[in-house]
């Protein structure tokens, strides 16, 4: 039996955040959803209308008087505040934006300090408890091959630092190959799985990835390639994107939303 509730906020209303805000007004054991922050509070308020128990909208610094876990469900250009604001004041932070934590490892250190726990969901990764387990022992290589649509790609910063119109490709065409700390620079809103798959596995400098615009692929396709003494693994995921953002895809807020779950859980299966 569920005996403790965390209370719980989000930051961002989006094509994840609401996903997941009307998941939790909906009824999970042992969450509530008690406090969101957004940009615009007037479209958050049209979002939630019809809410069972509508939590409050609060600034983001704001948060952690309310909710014991934070969830960060924004554009990456507001990770860190959200981060900080959650780590500084000893919360469970979960990040759908992990990439930006490959370049902020500090946060990790900081967390350590103050008792916050930083927990990253599946997202659209396959495997992971798998790449988890063989990070155990020792694993030559990873790499991870991803393809999107032309139009998940568009307003990414290596490409615009390259001058590169995706938009004008005819033909899978490689736009990216490097490790995953570079991908997630460059690409901030595509490699979350990358970075996932990094922190879990062998690191951000040595998981290698590849990035790739095709015209004839409708979902987001990730394969991953993990070669380790005690296992070879081959992995594929097509996930559809999302219809209010498509460079994310429709699994995410349900990852994170099992993610949560699993915090409450008398059963628990993997992580």
């Amino acid at each position: 039996m569920i005996t403790e509730t965390y209370t719980v906020g989000i930051v961002g209303l989006g094509a994840i955040g609401m996903h997941l805000a009307r998941a939790l007004d909906a009824g999970v054991p042992g969450l509530k959803l008690a406090a969101v922050a957004v940009r615009d509070r007037e479209k958050a308020l049209a979002g939630m209308k019809g809410f069972r128990d509508r939590p409050l909208i609060l600034d983001i610094e704001k948060l952690p008087r309310e909710c014991d876990i934070i969830v960060e469900a924004a554009p990456a250009s507001v990770f860190e505040q959200a981060a900080t604001a959650a780590i500084e004041a000893g919360c469970i932070f979960v990040p759908s934006s992990c990439g930006a934590l490959l370049p902020r490892m500090h946060l990790v250190e900081r967390a350590r300090e103050t008792g916050a726990r930083i927990i990253i969901p599946t997202g659209a990764l396959l495997g992971l408890d798998a790449v988890r387990a063989a990070a155990e022992g020792h694993v030559s290589t990873v790499t991870i091959e991803t393809r999107k649509p032309p139009g998940g790609l568009v307003g990414a910063p290596y490409l615009e630092k390259n001058n590169i119109d995706v938009l004008g490709v005819n033909e899978a065409t490689m736009v990216f190959k490097g490790n995953a700390f570079d991908a997630a620079q460059g690409f901030p809103a595509n490699v979350n799985v990358a970075a996932a798959l990094a922190l879990a596995g062998i690191g951000p400098e040595r998981t290698m990835v590849e990035i790739w615009a095709d015209p004839a692929v409708t979902r987001n396709t990730h394969t991953i390639r993990v070669e380790a003494d005690e296992v070879r693994l081959t992995m594929t995921i097509e996930n559809v994107p999302s219809l209010e953002n498509p460079r994310t895809g429709k699994i995410t807020p349900l990852s994170i939303l099992a993610c949560l779950r699993g915090l409450t859980s008398t059963l628990k299966v993997g992580s």
